[in-house]
């Protein structure tokens, strides 16, 4: 039986709990690129992650584009049947894409091949594909190979996942029990007591790093990361933590006055992006109570965090 595609909006959330849209270069997966180009003997290869409005390259070979629209996207088709492979022999021939300015326009694309990157909880979340300007068709040994490098890139960006979960699972333990080794400043055991999560996270940041260089975006988040931590209040427990291929600055905020703390943070934040340019969205959630876990309320500022982001307004950013 043909595997049905998720939900849009629950597909859109798996992708963005991987936190790869808009991340900083990875050797890994400009192998992979390269691999697939060579495999099936294109010119152009791409790890494609389709995102809200968009699709973004977390990996490219043979063109100079970060991204396309979503509405013109080969992979956006794609991922509509998540367990095959789609492979358009000539896209003037093909009613879908006859059109499509990528064919009319000065990249000419004629032919397609894209695996579908699928998850765990099977959200097609992008896809490897290969691309030529002129019509074509892969033999059966290419076919196999690019889905045998779609499974590989997904294993990766699971990797990845899996760090940057166990990255935030250590820190979130190291709260808890600072917490419990010091239970007389403990304001989650206090009566009317509590504490909330805020993320803010930056958008673009692969797009600042072309322009900037990875080394100085990665000093301008550290210079942030300082300045978040000097807006906390000294002896409160609260925190402001970073992890591992992650444009994310986690804050844990304790106490009755959450919200006045969280503005304090967005307050240094905007004033961030104001003077360097940067865009960010942030979002949060308050426990339930002293005794609910970081990680669930997290898990909550982070559905908030994929609302915010799917809201129109969101999408200039």
């Amino acid at each position: 039986m043909m595997a049905k595609p998720l939900e849009e909006t629950t597909r859109q959330r798996v992708l963005d709990t991987y936190r790869v849209v808009d991340s900083l270069p990875e050797a890994a997966y400009d192998d992979i690129v390269a691999l697939a180009s060579i495999l099936c003997d294109t010119p152009i290869a791409l790890v494609s992650l389709v995102d809200r409005d968009r699709q973004w390259f977390k990996a490219s070979r043979g063109l100079d584009a970060t991204g396309t629209r979503r509405d013109e996207a080969f992979c956006n088709h794609a991922i509509d049947a998540p367990a095959q492979l789609m492979e358009v022999a000539d896209a003037r021939e093909d009613a879908r894409f006859a059109e499509n300015p990528l064919v009319t326009g000065d990249l000419s694309l004629r032919f397609y091949a894209g695996m579908p990157l699928v998850t765990e909880e099977g959200a097609a979340i992008g896809t490897v594909c290969v691309l030529d300007r002129k019509p074509r068709a892969l033999d059966a040994a290419q076919r196999t190979g690019l889905s045998a490098l779609a499974r590989l890139t997904m294993t990766l960006l699971d990797a990845r996942l899996r760090q940057q979960e166990s990255e935030r699972a250590a820190i979130f333990a190291e709260v808890e029990a600072s917490h419990a080794e010091a239970p007389e400043r403990d304001d989650l055991a206090q009566a009317g007591g509590g504490y909330a999560v805020a993320i803010f996270q930056v958008q673009d940041l692969a797009g600042h790093a072309l322009k900037l260089g990875e080394r100085t975006i990665e000093r301008r988040l550290q210079d942030l990361e300082r300045e978040l931590h000097d807006a906390l209040e000294p002896g409160s427990g609260d925190s402001v933590n970073r992890t591992s291929h992650s444009s994310d600055f986690i804050a844990v905020l304790h106490g009755d006055d959450t919200r006045g703390k969280e503005r304090t943070l967005r307050d240094r934040v905007d004033a961030f992006a104001a003077r360097h340019g940067m865009a960010f969205v942030a979002a949060s959630a308050a426990a339930y109570g002293g005794a609910e876990r970081i990680e669930r309320v997290f898990l909550r500022a982070d559905d908030e965090l994929t609302r915010i982001k799917s809201e129109p307004a969101a999408l200039g950013l």
